[in-house]
């Protein structure tokens, strides 16, 4: 098969140069956006009357068709062809013969490819962030279901303190909002079209970049010819931001691993969520968090991966840069694939509310509470500390909880401690205490979700 930059050379291309340098096994995934680019492309041509209306009208037709043709299977890729561009282009020679020939003036693969690739990136990052703001919505319906249980909060994984199962899921819904803004805020430097800058120094045919770039629906062009082809920074960028999300992924895996185990008995994930075991017949597997948790590793890869072959190339375009997409697709395809099951998955777990508040009361969590309880009656915080340890010390010599003490017990570490001290010592009473802002205090997380309710619409 005759190559389209066959002109230079004298001898074919060896087998394994081809089956080595080819991309159309992964880059045909662009075709759509491809498409697109190549018929605005045509009609900016025509109106630069580059080409005349009846050949980009020939063009828009035949690039149809094989929009058509690879839409229902009918169309075969050849890896001859090295890649996405070139095949289309070759068919669409074959099809509509000399205008069809026309359709690469004042363009190159190198900023076709990087058009291609802002186009894509488009859409997936507006497919991420439409599953993010359904996953928060479903974390917002969970937390006002349970929005009075109580659970114990950890710092080292360690309890430290009871808090509402509503506060710690707002948490989440904290973070799924901060990537939603990174992704919007990468797409802003996304949203630029490098058509028409060629393969790295312009034309000198009277194009209209700005005329393309509308008609693929950029808010911008690129300023720079030969930063146009060579910048990946958009694509590092929203690996960043994958990497980021899918952080945020594993550690509430980690904990749904975590809960459901019977050392926590937090919370009971739906069988259609879990898996069996091959040997033991008892076992029910929290395989689908597991997975999350496992892919994040993937996603980091990916952003290791571009950055690598980003970081020792000189301007502009070198083929390393093919490699560029097969991070990209798969750190897209993974999140997407995370974000829908797992809000599947979220929608069915059963929180053991009871176990929590259990659990919520033990291992002295409620130890803070006395500290402040004494700063309140004076008591400089560094000696409210100091006092209260000695009460958690003397509960674990004794087998005890706070709440087991006497006030007489109490009143021998401190002479301030009175009656009312009962008024900290239970989980329930410690979070109502709760009265700074963004606190798991009952009437603020309901705030909260209100505000994030009216927000999210």
């Amino acid at each position: 098969m005759k190559k389209l930059w066959s002109g230079r050379f004298k001898e074919k291309t060896s087998g394994k140069v081809e089956a080595f340098t080819e991309s159309v096994s992964f880059d045909s995934r662009l075709w759509k956006h491809d498409i697109k680019g190549s018929i605005a492309h045509a009609r900016m041509l025509a109106k630069q009357r580059i080409i005349t209306r009846q050949e980009a009208a020939s063009i828009i037709a035949g690039l149809e068709k094989i929009a058509k043709k690879i839409g229902n299977g009918s169309f075969s890729f050849s890896p001859e062809l090295e890649d996405v561009h070139m095949n289309i282009e070759s068919a669409l020679t074959s099809d509509i013969g000399a205008a069809g020939k026309k359709l690469h003036t004042a363009r190159s693969r190198n900023d076709q490819v990087a058009t291609d690739i802002r186009l894509y990136l488009k859409d997936e990052i507006t497919s991420i962030t439409g599953l993010l703001l359904q996953l928060q919505k479903t974390f917002l319906k969970i937390a006002e279901q349970y929005h009075d249980a109580i659970m114990p909060g950890y710092t080292h994984l360690q309890r430290a303190q009871p808090i509402l199962l509503s506060h710690h899921l707002l948490a989440y819904v904290e973070m799924f909002r901060r990537d939603r803004e990174r992704l919007h805020d990468c797409l802003k430097r996304t949203d630029t079209c490098p058509l028409g800058a060629c393969a790295l120094a312009g034309t000198s045919l009277p194009t209209d970049r700005k005329y393309t770039a509308e008609l693929l629906g950029f808010g911008s062009v690129t300023n720079n010819s030969i930063d146009s082809v060579s910048d990946r920074d958009f694509a590092l960028e929203f690996l960043s931001c994958a990497a980021i999300i899918m952080m945020h992924l594993s550690r509430l895996a980690e904990e749904l691993i975590l809960w459901s185990t019977e050392e926590f008995r937090f919370i009971e994930i739906s069988d259609r969520y879990t898996t069996g075991s091959s040997i033991m017949p008892q076992k029910k597997n929290p395989d689908v968090a597991e997975l999350m948790r496992g892919k994040t590793g993937r996603v980091y890869g990916n952003l290791m991966a571009l950055l690598t072959i980003m970081k020792g190339l000189p301007l502009a375009y070198n083929r390393d840069m093919q490699e560029d997409k097969l991070p990209v697709f798969d750190s897209a395809e993974t999140i997407q694939a995370c974000l829908s099951v797992l809000d599947d998955m979220m929608k069915e777990i059963r929180f053991n509310s009871e176990r929590m508040k259990e659990t919520a009361g033990e291992g002295y969590s409620t130890a803070t509470d006395i500290a402040e309880y004494l700063v309140r009656k004076g008591v400089p915080f560094r000696e409210a500390h100091e006092i209260t340890g000695r009460i958690v010390l003397y509960c674990i010599s004794k087998k005890k909880q706070l709440t087991g003490l006497s006030i007489k017990e109490l009143k021998a570490f401190s002479a301030r401690i009175s009656e009312d001290i009962n008024t900290v010592l239970a989980p329930d009473k410690s979070v109502r205490a709760k009265r700074s802002l963004g606190s798991t205090n009952p009437a603020g997380v309901k705030r909260l979700i209100s505000s994030y309710r009216k927000r999210l619409k």
